[in-house]
């Protein structure tokens, strides 16, 4: 992930002035609906067809029907590693990194408030590295337009190893008004993620409206795999299979907002319109467990399941995930065939 710092631009009045008064000027969309139209060929006499007055409550319970589908609902992945840890406050386990004229923290020190302008984005980063553990935090990010946004929370070491760090990404990438959120996941090793780009996504839109509140995004990093979770559902195993295809080198934790619009929106063909600034995320429940890098030897990954130590999930968090991709997933980069698959042998 890389991000440009541009120089500190004043703000005059609060942040809530500035957003009450860009939302004023955001674009709204109409909210959606079914409409169910009753003819009167229903009811014809003798057409074999159930009269309208007792087709109406049949269709009633079909739209009910559809709009509590089973599948619809988020189901129970049985295990819950953010129940692990505690929240943390921002400075026991963070610290600024740019942009400290775009963050605002809470009184308790426990949420953080990010904001990108023309001028600058801002980010944090750990105080300390980690050779595996759990990386947690609650986001909510902001409605209307915010093409080429992009609210990261991601593993890496660019800083220690730069042209050929590795890195663990999910970032919510901004939209238009009436087009879902993205949630991307990513995975770059050993420089793939440097010059020439061998990028492993998976993309989701989320059952949700991130907009609408607070919800819980982690990466569960150890020796045999990662885990990404939103409110403890898994989204993604990315497995350790092939040599030189998997981190294992010391990381930081890092969050941000920042400038994607090359890329964020749709390919790049809506980029951030700084009419609609300052665009806000807010980061709070801050989790950080597992094995710093001057741990001892004999410090314990955190698991991936219940059963402790072994690498496989349980069977509950495989329906679970299974459920995540198949109602959320809009992209896998093991099934995109345009792709030079020679890259992958993981796929």
């Amino acid at each position: 992930m890389h991000v440009l710092v541009a120089t500190h631009h004043p703000i005059n009045d609060s942040l809530q002035q500035v957003r009450d008064s860009s939302q004023r000027r955001r674009e709204t969309s109409s909210p959606s609906f079914i409409h169910i139209t009753i003819t009167d060929k229903m009811a014809r006499p003798g057409s074999g067809n159930i009269p309208g007055s007792a087709c109406i409550p049949l269709l009633i319970l079909l739209l009910l029907l559809l709009l509590l589908h089973p599948s619809e609902a988020q189901p129970s992945p049985g295990y819950y590693p953010s129940k692990m840890f505690r929240s943390m406050a921002f400075y026991e386990g963070y610290s600024t990194l740019w942009g400290p004229q775009h963050q605002t923290l809470s009184q308790d020190q426990k949420s953080l408030t990010l904001w990108m302008d023309r001028s600058s984005g801002s980010g944090f980063k750990s105080t300390r590295s980690y050779r595996n553990g759990y990386f947690g935090a609650s986001i909510r990010v902001q409605p209307g337009y915010t093409a080429g946004v992009n609210t990261a929370f991601y593993l890496s070491n660019t800083e220690q190893y730069p042209g050929h760090h590795d890195e663990i990404d999910m970032e919510l990438l901004g939209t238009v008004p009436g087009e879902p959120y993205t949630l991307q996941t990513n995975v770059y090793v050993r420089g793939s993620g440097d010059g020439n780009i061998v990028g492993r996504e998976m993309r989701f839109h989320l059952w949700f409206d991130p907009t609408a509140g607070f919800h819980h995004y982690a990466i569960l990093w150890n020796p045999d795999q990662i885990l990404f979770l939103v409110d403890d559902v898994p989204i993604r195993r990315y497995e350790k299979k092939v040599e030189g295809t998997f981190p294992e080198r010391e990381m930081w934790a890092y969050g941000s907002i920042w400038d994607a619009s090359d890329w964020a929106t749709d390919g790049g063909r809506y980029r951030a319109d700084y009419r609609y600034q300052p665009f806000v995320s807010r980061f709070a429940d801050l989790k950080v467990g597992g094995c710093a890098t001057a741990a001892p030897p004999a410090c314990s990954p955190v698991p991936a399941s219940s059963g402790g130590g072994s690498a496989a999930l349980s069977p509950q968090q495989e329906a679970a995930m299974a459920w995540a991709q198949r109602n959320a997933m809009v992209y896998y980069y093991c099934q995109d065939y345009s792709r030079d698959h020679t890259f992958y042998p993981e796929c």
